[in-house]
């Protein structure tokens, strides 16, 4: 009798290991679902894709440079929703403008330099090289340097960087640990 039991009990202890392998292979083919940034950065490296796919002669990933990234930003302008006051506009300069004007919508400053980030972590993630990144190059950073400064003007709303707050209990123990890297 106990030579059936053991051979029941090897079947039982079999058929519950296949019930966890199939439980992990599901959880394998359903990842959880994305977070909100995630999708978003995905959603954005796929339309950038598709713009480099679509230009004339198409342009593949590893040729794309810091002018193709240029041209993506200048091209999303015309689905911006933010108005720009140009500088002949009688608006120029006024925070909240009056009545309405023909300046063009363009895109907001604090998006596009949303969407870098996003593209810029993508591009790593997709096996880019940092030092090659076309995301993090000095002519992105001055685009949008400038685009944030002349919607600045247009709006009459100086951009005021943010500071960084300091904890003062250890500026004002002397603790500057947390600052720096200590090496032995």
């Amino acid at each position: 009798m106990t030579s059936i039991n053991k051979g029941k009990g090897i079947a039982e202890g079999s058929s519950r290991s296949t019930a966890v392998a199939v439980a992990a292979a599901a959880d394998q083919q359903n990842p959880p679902p994305l977070s909100r940034y995630e999708s978003q950065k995905r959603r954005d490296w796929n339309t950038f894709g598709q713009y480099l796919r679509n230009q004339r002669p198409p342009v593949a990933l590893y040729q794309c440079n810091g002018n193709h990234v240029l041209d993506f930003l200048r091209y999303l302008d015309q689905f911006g929703k933010t108005k720009v006051h140009l500088q002949g506009c009688v608006f120029f300069g006024q925070p909240e403008p009056p009545g309405p004007c023909t300046c063009p919508l363009r895109q907001a400053w604090g998006s596009l330099d949303a969407l870098i980030g996003r593209l810029r972590a993508a591009y790593e993630e997709n096996g880019g090289l940092p030092e090659t990144n076309p995301f993090a190059s000095g002519a992105i950073r001055i685009f949008l340097r400038e685009v944030r400064d002349s919607q600045a003007k247009a709006r009459g709303i100086p951009y005021k960087k943010k500071k960084k707050k300091r904890n003062p209990l250890k500026i004002a123990h002397g603790d500057s640990s947390s600052f720096s890297i200590q090496q032995s």
